[in-house]
């Protein structure tokens, strides 16, 4: 009997804590990376900072709970969130149908395209598209023209990129057959062999690489060929929580909506992006 007990009350908890989001808990505790400025990053002084610590903070304010953030390594950021380790994620994840099997996401709150970078004394001076943008899930002759642009300019190249993320994905399905994929795990890794010249090109997410380009740090890079959405871009930045707490992806939802009306998600992209890279509704 007193195993039995033991065993409810274990069970108790682990419902508890699967539900606890939609039965209106007071506190919720948000994984980021702290690794993925200006996006989100440990400072100085060891604290969480950037635009979505910020963001979690208006957002929790408007949705009337306690919220505590903590740093989670991207590798297995999603499995931790299952385990319970914490309620939701703000770590720049873009919403992907892969992740959307195994989480759920509230609306987006920013989308930004994904851009090659290269060293300037790479050359890569006959990378000239038609176009500025290509939209992956839709896409039209210029594009085509543009995608077979990069898909030559590119051939026999070592391209970097975070590990599973959508840069990755995407250099898999469509330059994977002319370039070598080589993955980090993280973005800082990454930068320092773009530097140092062990690859040739890196891959990443417009809203990091401009506010870096005008930083010292990012003195001798530049950004090459069109930006690039959708696909297995995927469908801009959200909030990822469990699949069971559809709840607190409401709540999420319902303070990015009023974050856009009253513009205080455009004036947060802005600061941290030095540009909007925010949804617009």
């Amino acid at each position: 009997m007193k195993k039995l007990v033991i065993a409810s009350i274990v069970l108790f908890g682990i419902i508890s804590m699967t539900f606890s989001a939609s039965a209106g808990q007071k506190k919720i505790t948000i994984a980021t990376e702290g690794a993925y400025a200006p996006w989100n990053f440990s400072s100085a002084d060891g604290k969480l900072d950037g635009f979505e610590v910020e963001l979690a903070a208006d957002l929790c304010k408007r949705m009337g709970v306690e919220y505590e953030m903590v740093p989670q390594a991207w590798d297995g950021i999603i499995p931790s969130l299952q385990a319970g380790k914490y309620d939701a994620i703000m770590a720049g994840m873009t919403i992907t149908e892969k992740r959307k099997k195994a989480v759920s996401f509230s609306r987006y709150y920013a989308a930004t395209p994904s851009v090659f970078i290269v060293l300037n004394e790479n050359g890569f001076d006959n990378l000239k598209t038609e176009v500025d943008a290509i939209t992956l899930d839709a896409i039209n002759p210029e594009e085509e023209k543009a995608m077979a642009v990069l898909s030559k300019e590119f051939n026999g190249k070592v391209i970097g990129c975070q590990a599973a993320t959508i840069q990755e994905k995407f250099l898999q399905q469509y330059l994977g057959k002319s370039v070598e994929i080589k993955s980090y795990d993280t973005q800082e890794n990454l930068e320092l062999d773009l530097q140092s010249g062990r690859i040739d090109a890196a891959l990443g997410a417009m809203s990091y690489w401009v506010p870096r380009l005008k930083s010292d740090k990012g003195k001798g890079f530049k950004i090459v060929g069109p930006g690039m959405t959708k696909g297995p871009l995927g469908e801009g930045v959200g909030v990822a929580v469990r699949q069971t707490d559809t709840e607190l992806a409401g709540m999420f939802s319902k303070a990015i909506n009023e974050a856009i009306a009253d513009g205080t998600l455009s004036r947060l992209a802005i600061k941290w992006f030095t540009f909007d890279a925010s949804a617009k509704e």
